[in-house]
């Protein structure tokens, strides 16, 4: 987590784009700590993070619609989260482009089964700007404002380093078990 915010302070906004793009939880969190401790700025993070968020899903949504043949060999593996997805997508219907970002294992999915789908690609970039909007700020100003206290908790787990592997350790399994939940057959 440490090599992160080094990372992010040496290569800056540029790693925080790319990330970005990608949907990186822990980019943007750690951006907001690097806010907090004065080594990035806190509004061009922002906007960096919601443009380079907001191009990302659009990438995705643009594949998933105009190249569908290339890309069902690397998802071949994950009919079951694509299933899910799309049953989010049917169920929650706008609302989906807001909840994928906050889920971790089908955030990716679920602009590209929106794309399968034939939703209107210019309604789905027009919430997906509210959406890109609400999960960076909520994200970084969250970390930003919590900045000491994280910074509390990487002194503990420098003084103890095991803990944070058990805590890594729980926080997979949980993951792992959690979509494995939601995708198994019934």
């Amino acid at each position: 987590m440490e090599d992160t915010l080094t990372s992010l302070s040496t290569w800056g906004y540029l790693a925080l784009a790319f990330f970005s793009f990608g949907g990186s939880f822990i980019a943007v969190a750690a951006a907001g700590i690097l806010s907090y401790m004065g080594e990035m700025n806190l509004y061009v993070s922002l906007v960096i993070a919601i443009f380079f968020n907001y191009i990302g899903d659009m990438f995705l949504f643009y594949l998933g619609r105009y190249h569908t043949e290339d890309i069902k060999p690397y998802f071949q593996k994950h009919k079951r989260k694509i299933a899910l997805s799309t049953l989010i997508m049917r169920k929650y219907g706008v609302w989906a482009i807001f909840i994928q970002k906050f889920l971790y294992g089908i955030k990716t999915l679920v602009p590209i089964s929106m794309a399968l789908s034939r939703y209107d690609f210019k309604k789905f970039g027009f919430y997906n700007v509210f959406a890109s909007i609400l999960f960076v700020t909520t994200i970084m100003l969250a970390s930003y404002y919590a900045g000491g206290t994280i910074k509390v908790v990487f002194e503990f787990f420098k003084e103890y380093p095991w803990v944070i592997a058990l805590f890594l350790l729980v926080i997979i399994t949980a993951i792992w078990y959690g979509m494995e939940y939601l995708t198994r057959k019934k």
